[in-house]
């Protein structure tokens, strides 16, 4: 895709409008010792052009969270719990992801298979999974049958090998299996399928494909992920379609990657960087 087309694709703002007509997000995120996942995907999300952010995360990253991301509210897990174990009431959100810095424990596997039922429930509501939410689909399969439509999953290659079972060496060398394969469990699963890496891959439910040109090794770094992921939640929220959301999520990673390695190089580069680059991505895709 083009940067033309995806300016095309960038939904117009109201001059008059307020938090309200731009989307509320939800996040679960983080856990002991992960709350830096969680706070990285938050700030990319609020940097994406939602209207308001709500995070729900442990009780014991509450002060590292509230610190780091001022502009979101933030809703503890019910249980004294240093991770993800219970489901947050979610009328009145537009889009929901779950998994960076999730942790994959008994109790957020129970709480996993709630939330995909709790969002069955709801009706219309996109979700995102990532990183432990896409390795908890893959340790306990029967996850697969509560997707709701339409979900987003942005594995790596590593977990997508997980996800399909398959050994990861099979996969690494062969990028013609890796992308039918990809096809395959989209069409299959009814999801879009974003297949993080060097030329990032997107895959919808009807057999539409994108391949993102853009982006640079310096973004081979702890976090990338995370911020991607709240990317694309803040466009889900804002009310972009699963794999217009995924394209455009991934373009403006991609190309506030590559505004952050010319100003800091390559080697340098950190995730946060990529959270700071964004409106410049945002300025190259408007303009």
């Amino acid at each position: 895709m083009e940067i033309k087309e995806l300016g095309g694709l960038l939904l117009p703002r109201r001059p008059d409008g307020n938090k309200s007509d731009f989307g509320h997000a939800l996040l679960i995120a983080g856990s002991y010792g992960m709350a830096g996942a969680s706070v990285l995907a938050g700030r990319a999300c609020l940097r994406s052009g939602v209207g308001k952010l709500s995070m729900h995360i442990p009780r014991c990253n509450n002060d590292i969270v509230q610190l780091a991301v001022p502009e979101a509210v933030v809703r503890h897990d019910s249980a004294e719990s240093p991770c993800f174990s219970a489901v947050p009431p979610l009328q009145g959100y537009d889009a929901v992801a779950a998994g960076p810095g999730l942790g994959q424990q008994d109790s957020t596997a129970m709480a996993l298979e709630g939330l995909l039922e709790a969002l069955r429930d709801v009706g219309d509501v996109p979700v995102v999974l990532d990183a432990d939410a896409l390795n908890l689909l893959a340790r306990h399969p029967g996850l697969w049958a509560l997707l709701p439509p339409d979900a987003i999953l942005t594995p790596h290659l590593g977990e997508f090998a997980r996800l399909l079972h398959r050994p990861l060496p099979s996969l690494v060398c062969d990028a013609a299996l890796q992308g039918r394969l990809a096809a395959d469990l989209a069409r299959e699963r009814r999801v879009t399928v974003v297949l993080k890496g060097h030329g990032t891959r997107i895959f919808s439910p009807d057999g539409r494909e994108d391949c993102c040109p853009w982006g640079n090794d310096g973004m081979a770094t702890a976090g990338s992920g995370d911020v991607l992921t709240g990317i694309i939640l803040g466009l889900l929220a804002q009310g972009h379609r699963s794999f217009e959301a995924a394209c455009l999520g991934v373009a403006l990673h991609a190309l506030s990657g590559d505004a952050a390695a010319g100003r800091m190089g390559h080697h340098a580069l950190i995730a946060s960087d990529l959270i700071e680059c964004m409106p410049m991505a945002f300025r190259q895709i408007v303009g």
